[in-house]
């Protein structure tokens, strides 16, 4: 008889440190292998480095890096960050805004995050969040894989 996996979640808090993406990346494999998903590691790396990268550069606070299971098979990588702006291509317009961002030249050190998200993803998104009570507020930036 198979059994069905409840749905899981860990979330990471991170300090704006240089070392901190390595640490969530590390983290992210060993969550992964602990759950049998060792298949998602190379893609769920990828996208969680590059939210990850985000969050180090474009903001000087703290950031969390979360996953959770989406339904069987199915992962969602996450990261948390408390400056509410939110990067070109993730906007409200959804794949018509991502169209607008244009393709670096080959030699920029930068830009190439949003093209890697969605030639990897299944799904990606941006919600925003609300500082109320305890909160911080800011906007999660999150990816699916299978």
């Amino acid at each position: 008889m198979p059994t069905v996996s409840p749905p899981w979640a860990y979330t990471l808090q991170l300090p704006h440190d240089p070392r901190s993406p390595g640490i969530a990346r590390a983290t992210l494999r060993t969550v992964l292998a602990a759950r049998g998903l060792d298949e998602l590691a190379p893609t769920a790396e990828l996208l969680a480095a590059e939210f990850l990268a985000n969050a180090h550069c474009h903001t000087t606070g703290p950031y969390a890096l979360r996953l959770r299971s989406a339904e069987q098979g199915r992962l969602r990588v996450a990261v948390w960050d408390a400056d509410p702006r939110v990067p070109p291509g993730f906007g409200c317009g959804g794949a018509a805004d991502a169209a607008l961002v244009a393709v670096p030249p080959h030699d920029a050190e930068g830009g190439r995050g949003l093209h890697l998200v969605r030639a990897c993803a299944d799904d990606y998104g941006v919600s925003l969040l609300r500082g109320l009570g305890a909160s911080k507020g800011g906007k999660l930036l999150w990816a699916e894989c299978r």
